[in-house]
């Protein structure tokens, strides 16, 4: 009896598990589809909320505070495009993203993906385009890109955010046109190969990749 009574408990707690976390990735599928069309800066910022909204609510996920990091990565991003490079508006989304993405490095260890956002947190810093803050920010960012790389080498993302710096740095420091293509190329095939491990785990960045090469035809 004692033994029925256990099994009972047991596959209770299994399907409350299971009904936990398909409520979970339900959550999140909808706003993990939006990360690779949404630039509008109103809507970005919902997002990043409700994505950190999950993550204090289930507690044990890194990709709520991750994707809440990298929305408001996409956020300075959609900043600078309009012309807002200025610290003082830079630096409080660097420091809100840079808060998130430490929360999700909290709950996964050696992770190549939060990496590849702390290199996008680094360039974000940049943005306003003062000498010390590429000193300070510069190999910040290269270290992060780096531990990304030596963690997978097999991410498209690492690949991507290599090809971007090829591509936006000056030549006389080491950038060219030429490598960044053959990066976006290399990132486009890594894109084909790559499988999530889930439905909501990292797949964004294709399309960028392919804005790019589309840019240098």
């Amino acid at each position: 009896m004692k033994k029925f009574i256990l099994s009972v408990a047991v596959s209770m707690g299994m399907v409350t598990a299971f009904a936990q976390s398909e409520k979970y990735t339900k959550a999140m599928q909808d706003k993990v589809a939006a990360i690779d069309t949404t630039w509008d800066a109103a809507k970005l910022k919902d997002l990043s909320a409700a994505f950190e909204r999950i993550g204090d609510a289930e507690k044990t996920q890194w990709l709520p505070y991750y994707y809440a990091a990298l929305t408001q990565v996409n956020m300075g991003l959609n900043m600078a495009q309009n012309g807002t490079t200025a610290a003082d508006k830079v630096d409080p989304v660097a420091d809100k993203a840079e808060m998130l993405i430490n929360k999700a490095a909290e709950l996964t260890r050696d992770n190549s993906e939060v990496y590849v956002v702390k290199k996008m947190i680094a360039n974000l810093r940049m943005m306003p385009g003062e000498m010390a803050r590429y000193q300070k920010y510069g190999p910040e960012g290269a270290a992060a890109l780096e531990t990304a790389k030596k963690l997978n080498a097999a991410n498209p993302r690492v690949t991507l955010l290599e090809a971007e710096d090829k591509y936006f740095t000056p030549e006389q420091f080491g950038g060219s046109k030429t490598e960044a293509k053959k990066l976006f190329e290399e990132a486009v095939t890594k894109f084909d190969a790559f499988k999530p491990a889930t439905s909501i785990d990292p797949s964004w960045g294709k399309n960028t990749a392919a804005f790019f090469l589309n840019q240098m035809k």
